[in-house]
């Protein structure tokens, strides 16, 4: 199936069934891919927020469940950076093969947990990753040597009040040859709950992307 304008369709990645939601704005621009936090899959408000924003900037998006009901019964599985970020990777090669997105250039959007999967996906993918957003993302659980080999411009978007997840996001930075930039959002804690904070997570991601693709 295929989406037009703004419409958003639901779609499933073999092999494992993943279900994800697929959106693409006509002449979309690239695509992002996003990787989710523990706990969190394609439903989730605040990414489905954020997606919005990029589609009506004229990027495709990709929100999808890294793991089938049963794996996430595993509370383990939440936390296997390398089986999520192998996900991540199936996905960018489904989405390859998809008509519809064939030749746009891909980028990631990871959060919480699911940055460090985003950019560990990325080192194994090297430049088929245009660039990498992380949202309150832990990239730390990426591992160093996966930071270093890293090629993707990376923005990391931390708010203000997450002072243990913002000293985290600096070491990360100390491993990362890549381009790469920390915004400090202000007055946002963690989640970006806050009134407004998100809408600067929008056009943040926007700004990144664009200009990457």
């Amino acid at each position: 199936m295929m989406a037009n304008g703004d419409s958003v369709v639901d779609v499933t990645i073999q092999p494992e069934e993943l279900k994800a939601r697929l959106g693409v704005p006509h002449g979309a621009k690239g695509l992002v891919i996003f990787a989710h936090g523990s706990g969190s899959g394609r439903l989730s408000p605040r990414n489905n927020m954020v997606a919005a924003g990029l589609r009506e900037a004229g990027l495709a998006t990709l929100l999808l469940d890294l793991l089938t009901p049963d794996e996430e019964e595993d509370r383990a599985n939440v936390f296997d950076i390398p089986l999520l970020a192998g996900r991540l990777v199936r996905a960018s090669a489904w989405a390859m093969a998809r008509p519809e997105l064939y030749g746009l250039p891909q980028g990631y959007f990871g959060a919480s947990t699911g940055a460090g999967a985003a950019l560990l996906a990325a080192a194994q993918l090297g430049n088929s990753i245009a660039a990498v957003v992380s949202r309150g993302g832990r990239p730390d659980l990426a591992g160093a040597e996966a930071l270093r080999r890293v090629t993707a411009p990376t923005l990391l978007l931390v708010g203000s009040r997450d002072e243990p997840v913002i000293a985290l996001n600096r070491s990360a930075m100390e491993q990362m040859s890549a381009p790469h930039e920390l915004v400090i959002v202000p007055d946002a804690t963690h989640l970006f709950e806050e009134a407004g904070t998100l809408d600067q997570v929008v056009t943040h991601a926007i700004r990144w992307f664009i200009g990457h693709f």
